[in-house]
């Protein structure tokens, strides 16, 4: 068909440009890859990795290749063809590991003006060119100096008449056109003192990868009420939609908030490390240890990474028996719906909601007495707990945690109770505008339709002003901070004045 031959011929382009002589020919290539996040738990739609033009990913990559080249005396013209299509080209660094000091970088370019069908008429515009019609069972072979390639091939013809052909006509050039690239590429002047081989290292950021980790929870029920034992996975999840592939890369990840420039910005040099010991962890997999201040995770094997694609990799080993605590917490006003105003809240009305839901938490020491003590990477938690019938995981509830260090508790949100509610009214409210003072009486009631008794952690949210007291209660609270009281009891547990 006349489509395919444009297609053929950009196939021979490609093998042209690949079998070219371009002084950079991979010998014993290597690769490392060190991947930053700034991506949130949980919030990566599969749809922007699935299809990668629909959105960024959230995060980048420090990419280092080590190739064996080939260098005359003199200058040279040094090409790399495989580097990522979302390179920053600002970050690029090539040095000689050979001889670093007679080996000199005059000018460094990146091209990704890429070959299309397009372009390649364009390089024709007002050049002979041949057109393929197809006419029924007939194939019609003629030539013309093409005029325009907007909206179809305007060509006119060595008769002098000017015909527009649509752009799947057959067309047949005369050469092959010089400019055009078959993948994005980075070109360098170099200087070499000395003739030979020289092993080189090249150095990027790119955007278009990312990670975070995923944790696999199991969740097992105590002797008593409230108490739990947790087996802890966790998991590494990579996307990359770079536009390039890495094989067989040396793996790092950096966990922890690194701050960059604003966009525009050239990127600074490696950062100063501080290493501590690092953690013992399975043979071949992730080893961690401090860095500067992050988090640096190190795979002892290496990995590919194919472009558009995602990988998971296990981040520890299973941690089993983790002790835990169930709680149920309920917020007769969820917090952070209001804020302080510029002056008290005297409004009879303002926050008189009433939430029903009793909210379930887990929550556990991040600890080695507790079969953990590992840094925990921002993540999202997923929990399942066995169901005894047919000893099937079944999945209860996803909460996301920041970085975690050791020996910090955790704490997951599952979801609300189905068999507990609550129930929150204001019973009375006065203003005194002599005194500039103002009361409220709030009445809190729980309901528990389990056939056991549950302890319900009761907290309220003060937010007609910044200065309160209860001066009537009928149960202990504690104050946890300027805007909120708790108490923990398995019947109403506030009521009284602010």
């Amino acid at each position: 068909m006349p489509a395919q031959r444009l297609t053929a011929l950009a196939a021979s382009l490609a093998a042209v440009t690949a079998a070219a002589p371009l002084g950079a020919q991979p010998a014993a290539d290597a690769t490392a890859l060190t991947i930053y996040s700034s991506a949130n738990p949980g919030a990566i739609s599969p749809e922007t990795f699935r299809f990668p033009g629909r959105g960024g990913v959230p995060g980048y990559a420090v990419v280092r290749q080590e190739r064996e080249i080939d260098l005359a005396r003199g200058r040279n013209e040094v090409k790399f063809s495989d580097v990522a299509a979302l390179i920053d080209p600002t970050t690029v660094m090539f040095e000689s590991l050979t001889d670093p000091k007679g080996t000199a970088v005059l000018e460094q370019n990146f091209q990704f003006d890429l070959v299309s069908t397009e372009k390649l008429l364009q390089k024709y515009v007002d050049r002979s060119i041949s057109v393929e019609q197809v006419r029924g069972q007939a194939t019609e072979l003629f030539s013309g100096t093409l005029l325009s390639t907007q909206g179809g091939i305007v060509l006119k013809r060595d008769d002098g008449t000017v015909q527009i052909l649509p752009h799947n006509a057959g067309v047949k050039l005369p050469a092959l056109p010089g400019g055009l690239i078959t993948r994005p590429t980075l070109v360098w002047n170099v200087d070499a003192k000395s003739a030979g081989k020289q092993r080189t290292r090249v150095a990027y950021q790119t955007q278009g990868v990312t990670w975070w980790a995923d944790y696999n929870v199991t969740f097992a029920e105590g002797r008593n009420h409230g108490d739990c034992k947790l087996d802890v996975g966790a998991w590494v999840s990579i996307v990359n939609t770079s536009g390039a592939s890495y094989a067989d890369a040396k793996l790092k990840l950096v966990a922890g908030e690194v701050h960059r420039a604003p966009v525009g910005g050239r990127a600074s040099k490696a950062m100063e490390a501080r290493i501590a010991a690092a953690s013992p962890v399975v043979a071949d997999g992730f080893a961690e240890k401090a860095f500067f201040e992050y988090h640096l995770y190190t795979l002892g094997r290496p990995a590919t990474l194919p472009v558009n694609s995602t990988k998971q990799i296990e981040l520890f080993p299973v941690a089993r028996g983790v002790p835990c605590e169930r709680t149920l917490v309920y917020y007769g006003r969820p917090d952070g719906g209001y804020g302080f105003l510029p002056s008290p809240a005297t409004d009879r009305s303002y926050g008189v909601v009433s939430n029903r839901q009793v909210d379930v938490y887990l929550q556990f020491r991040n600890a080695q007495a507790a079969n953990l003590g590992l840094p925990l990477p921002r993540g999202r938690v997923r929990v399942s707990k066995l169901d005894p019938a047919d000893r099937t995981l079944e999945f209860i509830g996803e909460d996301s945690i920041d970085h975690t260090p050791k020996n910090e508790r955790v704490l997951l949100k599952l979801g609300s109770a189905f068999d507990v509610v609550g129930e929150r009214r204001q019973v009375d409210f006065k203003v005194n505008t002599s005194r500039k003072t103002m009361s409220e009486d709030i009445e809190i009631k729980l309901r528990n339709a389990k056939r056991e008794p549950v302890e319900v952690q009761v907290k309220e949210v003060l937010y007609r002003w910044v200065n309160w007291e209860i001066t009537s209660k009928s149960h202990a609270f504690r104050k946890e901070r300027t805007t909120r009281a708790a108490c923990t009891f398995p019947s109403p547990c506030l009521q009284g004045r602010r």
